[in-house]
């Protein structure tokens, strides 16, 4: 009977490590701690497979999801050109803007670019997960500091500047910052004494009115390559981010890369729309255009892509194009229709994912994770069933026949790398100058 009992409880515990290696076999190729640890329970299971014929099976799956999940490469072993993979917006390549998108990972090198107050830059090549030091150090090795007397190194500060002229400082010790930055803003690398002169490089869009690709394209060709796009950022998240972004905060930025990139792209579309309407000078184009952007909208509904959807009302929805004697509704005020809609879709779906983070967050604010030194076990439940539902909505493959026209590459290459005015001031003033008394 005891053998038996042993026996069973060898099984279960077997089948609770293969299972969390087969889901998180992609992130803990990040983690050299967590990979000594598998190691030690597979070289014990080992021993036990000789005692216990009925492990057999399930320890040669075991062997093979081990070897799937070698953290670290021996230098010696490593390719002699490792592929630097662009970074979304901030350092991304025009030829790589078509290409699918992959999962970032913290050990991934990225080229960047960090500027000077006088806004000359140098080009570093980084790990995602370099820290502020690592790339104070990179910086200071290109502006080849090293001849300078010792401790100039430490002069140098890293500082986060939006286009608004808003700056952050940040700590030596912050890690993963590159994924964390605003649509359109940039590193600096400066003195203490430097650091109040700071100002923004100069709008990276030109501000006068232009005849765009969103005038030319067809809203079912923008609102598919929209869809399209998102499900390939969607894809990329990995389900422990959500947890790790409510949870962890700041200190799981290394895991939360992807979902930050998402979350920033929602961003991106948001003011895309209010940059587009807003540099629209006629006002029949214009009216034109705000009926391109709701049809888009609402394919893109009808996509299941409530990413997009969401992102482009709240961008008609901005105060700027808002104030335009038009009236908007404020998807984000009742949150009651949504649930509705996105209960009877069926996968697949593109979840409106700020949403995700904040059922998540008050989840996690509204109840205490250990009560009286215990578990709190409904908590944690809840926390699985609402991440749960990220798998549910990948469940099936998205599959859109998009027609190839003379224009789809355009089309694509112009979804996949906006334009935008993040600058809320800079909204106001191309608004006041389009409507200067509306109300």
């Amino acid at each position: 009977m005891e053998g038996s009992e042993g026996l069973g409880r060898k099984q279960a515990c077997l089948a609770m490590l293969l299972h969390f290696l087969d889901t998180y076999q992609g992130l803990l190729q990040e983690e050299e701690g967590a990979g000594c640890i598998i190691k030690d329970l597979y070289l014990l299971i080992m021993k036990d497979e000789s005692l216990y014929q009925d492990l057999r099976e399930d320890t040669l799956r075991l062997h093979q999801l081990v070897e799937t999940v070698e953290l670290k490469i021996p230098e010696e072993s490593q390719p002699p050109s490792k592929q630097v993979k662009p970074l979304f917006r901030h350092f991304r390549r025009i030829d790589s803007c078509l290409q699918t998108r992959v999962a970032f990972r913290g050990s991934d090198e990225i080229f960047c670019r960090v500027y000077m107050p006088d806004h000359s830059y140098v080009t570093i090549r980084s790990r995602l997960s370099a820290s502020v030091q690592d790339i104070l150090g990179s910086v200071t090795e290109k502006l080849q500091y090293s001849e300078e007397p010792a401790g100039r190194e430490d002069s140098l500060i890293l500082v986060a500047v939006a286009s608004s002229g808003e700056k952050v400082l940040l700590q030596p010790t912050e890690d993963c910052v590159f994924t964390t930055l605003g649509i359109n803003s940039h590193l600096f690398a400066c003195t203490r004494d430097s650091y109040e002169a700071l100002v923004p490089l100069p709008e990276e869009i030109q501000v006068s009115p232009g005849d765009t690709e969103i005038h030319r394209g067809e809203p079912e060709d923008v609102a598919n390559h929209l869809t399209a796009f998102h499900w390939e950022l969607f894809r990329c998240v990995h389900e422990l981010e959500f947890v790790d972004y409510v949870f962890h905060g700041e200190r799981g930025r290394r895991e939360t890369a992807n979902l930050e990139l998402l979350l920033q792209r929602c961003s991106e579309v948001t003011h895309w729309v209010a940059t587009e309407v807003l540099l629209c000078e006629a006002p029949g184009k214009r009216a034109q255009l705000l009926k391109k952007f709701i049809k888009i909208a609402a394919i893109c509904k009808q996509n299941q892509d409530l990413l997009s959807f969401y992102a482009v009302v709240m961008g008609l929805d901005n105060a700027a194009v808002s104030r335009l004697r038009l009236t908007w509704e404020d998807p984000c005020r009742n949150h009651k229709s949504y649930r509705e809609v996105i209960s009877k879709m069926k996968p697949p779906v593109i979840p409106f994912v700020p949403l995700i983070l904040k059922d998540l967050t008050f989840l996690h604010e509204g109840s205490k994770t250990l009560v009286d030194g215990l578990v709190n076990i409904e908590k944690l439940h809840s926390v699985a069933e609402k991440v749960r539902t990220v798998r549910k909505y990948r469940s099936r493959p998205l599959c859109l026949e998009m027609e190839a026209s003379p224009h789809h590459l355009q089309t694509k290459a112009y979804v996949r790398q906006f334009q935008v005015i993040d600058n809320q001031n800079l909204l106001f003033e191309l608004s006041y100058k389009l409507e200067a008394n509306s109300q």
